[in-house]
């Protein structure tokens, strides 16, 4: 693990922080290169990507705080304030309705926009998930798998202890005490996505029907992370097998289904 990537003096680069830079600048450059295509400012990139930014933290934080209600009244301070919290799922809410104010505020068509963007939502959150992987965060459950990965200084380390403590409904019987080996789900995301990515940008300049590229995205990121979450260390809430980012994939993917199935109306710009 590599927390911290480079140290000069007091100055320290968080391996973590910068994955998100890089995510952000990555989605910038692409998202300016097709916005300049069509002949749009370069100031409009910016705004996006800013705002995006902007309110996928605030998203990403509420429902981090929605999801731990009981430590948010034990320590509402604490948990307010916080580091942790950068919830994708929440992100995407709040990111989007961000985005969607800067397109009303530009008299720009929400459908079209959406087709753009889609394959770059799903590029940046890979690439975070790279930085989940360096700092020891968002790992999966314990494996006895060849390429199974350890976190004895994780966010939270991967121990026995801890998932006795604070992920008990996961059984570790089968497991030596001490440092446990479990699943890189960081990594089978980073190439999940990126493969998607791919998907999605190798079509998004043969676009049909105004938004599908976008509902498409929701579909295939939907059932990402709901796959993901059987090997991840979240608690089960519906009917003790799906969490609740399960619940919200499964929304996904019945929003984006039904939308390539009955197409919005184009607003023209």
């Amino acid at each position: 693990m590599f927390p911290v990537l480079l140290e000069i003096g007091p100055i320290k680069i968080y391996s973590f922080g910068f994955m998100l830079v890089v995510a952000f600048y990555s989605t910038y450059f692409l998202l300016n290169h097709d916005l300049k295509r069509m002949g749009h400012d370069e100031k409009l990139a910016s705004d996006m990507v800013f705002w995006a930014a902007i309110g996928g933290v605030l998203g990403s934080k509420i429902y981090y705080l929605l999801e731990n209600l009981d430590q948010v009244i034990d320590n509402p301070m604490g948990m307010i304030f916080s580091g942790s919290g950068l919830v994708f799922l929440g992100g995407l809410m709040g990111g989007t309705f961000a985005v969607t104010i800067v397109l009303q505020k530009n008299n720009l068509p929400w459908l079209i926009f959406a087709d753009i963007v889609a394959p770059l939502l799903i590029l940046g959150y890979g690439i975070g998930r790279i930085g989940c992987f360096l700092v020891g965060d968002d790992y999966g459950i314990p494996t006895h798998l060849p390429w199974a990965v350890s976190f004895p200084d994780g966010l939270p380390p991967s121990t026995s202890q801890v998932f006795s403590t604070y992920y008990p409904w996961i059984d570790i019987s089968g497991f030596v005490p001490g440092v446990l080996p479990v699943h890189p789900t960081q990594l089978y995301e980073f190439t999940l996505t990126v493969a998607i990515f791919y998907f999605l940008w190798s079509r998004r300049n043969s676009v049909k029907i105004a938004g599908s590229l976008f509902f498409l995205y929701l579909i295939l990121a939907g059932v990402e992370r709901f796959a993901i979450e059987f090997i991840r260390t979240n608690e089960k809430y519906l009917f003790e097998i799906f969490s609740g980012s399960q619940i919200i994939s499964m929304i996904m993917i019945i929003i984006g289904s039904y939308f390539l199935i009955n197409p919005l109306p184009k607003r023209e710009s």
